[in-house]
């Protein structure tokens, strides 16, 4: 436990900005500051996490990147993954690798399917 980076170095993704490496708090406040509220977090190849904002379509963020069928709204940042599920410091090799997937500013007009707010309730059977 001891061994957590304080602080940790991210590559941030912002609607209509090119991707930036950053260094931030590793903690609560300097994770949620940089999503701008709740955050999520999708597991990506090669120990890499896509950390963004959990709300950021309900609360009508503006349309970032496209990850696979899902759009992002609001910004988002990439963080390395210990063996032990924490954040930490991106290597030279994936801030490259992610500055390049998300190199390319996109345009949405909102009406895309994906770009919709969703809500799943599961139900339970008593």
């Amino acid at each position: 436990m001891d061994n957590i980076e304080k602080r940790i170095r991210i590559l941030k993704i912002e609607p209509q900005r090119l991707p930036y490496e950053k260094e931030i708090n590793n903690d609560l406040e300097g994770i949620q500051g940089e999503v701008e509220g709740l955050f999520e977090c999708i597991y990506l190849d090669d120990n890499c996490i896509l950390v963004c904002n959990e709300e950021g379509k309900i609360n009508g963020m503006e349309l970032n990147r496209r990850v696979g069928n899902y759009i992002i709204a609001g910004p988002f940042f990439i963080v390395g993954d210990s063996q032990d599920g924490e954040f930490i410091s991106l290597t030279d090799d994936q801030i490259e690798e992610y500055a390049d997937e998300f190199g390319q500013i996109q345009e949405f007009t909102g009406e895309e399917p994906e770009a919709q707010p969703r809500m799943e309730f599961i139900g339970f059977d008593f």
